[in-house]
């Protein structure tokens, strides 16, 4: 399959994200790790790619994204970058890269653009790290919002259960996501959130939304590329769609090979010099 499955090729920028929403195109984000997955990735069309602190689970097996370093994130995200010609590419700060200290927060975040090349930078919180997200803002870094479920903050709520059912919760969650448009975000990303809510979310503010587990009614969706085609077992969430069964396609062709090598079957006559 050759070239992109889109028909513009050209690269996308916080401000053509800004554009699909006011024309009403679905915006497609997935997550990406390395260049071989960015590239594939990539080419087959998707807007934006995330390098998700999710990287802590999918690629180094962690049970939470809390262990993932600042060094780490500048890795995976310069291999993204390597593979990348026309999707937006999002990087996520990790956990302590910025809570604690807005001046931290943007030596980080200025350390993270320079070294990786990525376009945008993900911070999770509302009117907690408000102050963190000016900063970075101000310094000339485009900043995407996180609200509803943020990993970063699992131990704080004990469990991954849907976020802001309830009307308080809801009610700031309303609050932070005019926060962080008002601070200059250019984008949102809500995680696990009653579908209406994400909808009145998305209806009240001009920047675009996009959605994990918050229904249809945001401007665009995010999966980790790893769930959605297929690759990781045991992950079943209500919002996860597989489009793939990677594991049982890689587990089938590693065994043929491994079968071939014991029989002398690999390498034949026409694979060897």
């Amino acid at each position: 399959m050759a070239g992109y499955l889109v028909s513009d090729t050209r690269k996308v920028t916080t401000h053509r994200l800004m554009e699909m929403k006011e024309r009403g195109e679905k915006i497609s984000m997935l997550t990406s790790y390395d260049y071989t997955t960015a590239r594939i990735v990539d080419e087959a069309g998707v807007d934006a790619i995330l390098v998700g602190d999710s990287a802590s689970n999918v690629m180094a097996g962690n049970v939470t994204t809390l262990p993932i370093t600042v060094d780490q994130m500048i890795y995976h995200a310069r291999s993204v970058v390597r593979g990348v010609k026309r999707a937006l590419v999002v990087v996520d700060m990790p956990f302590g890269s910025y809570q604690a200290d807005p001046f931290d927060g943007v030596r980080n975040a200025m350390r993270m653009m320079k070294e990786t090349g990525a376009d945008a930078l993900k911070l999770e919180g509302g009117e907690e790290v408000i102050e963190a997200i000016r900063k970075i803002i101000g310094a000339g870094v485009p900043v995407m919002g996180h609200l509803g479920l943020m990993p970063q903050s699992i131990n704080k709520y004990g469990t991954y259960g849907v976020r802001a059912k309830g009307d308080a919760e809801a009610d700031k969650l309303l609050r932070d996501a005019k926060l962080l448009e008002e601070a200059g975000c250019f984008g949102l990303v809500l995680e696990k959130i009653p579908a209406a809510l994400a909808q009145q979310v998305t209806e009240s503010l001009h920047i675009p939304v996009i959605g994990i587990g918050a229904g249809g009614a945001t401007d665009g969706q995010v999966l980790v590329v790893a769930d959605m085609l297929g690759m990781t077992k045991g992950f079943s969430p209500k919002f996860l769609r597989r489009y793939a069964d990677l594991n049982a396609v890689m587990t089938d062709a590693i065994g043929q090979y491994v079968t071939d090598v014991k029989s002398g079957g690999f390498p034949n006559e026409s694979e060897q010099y």
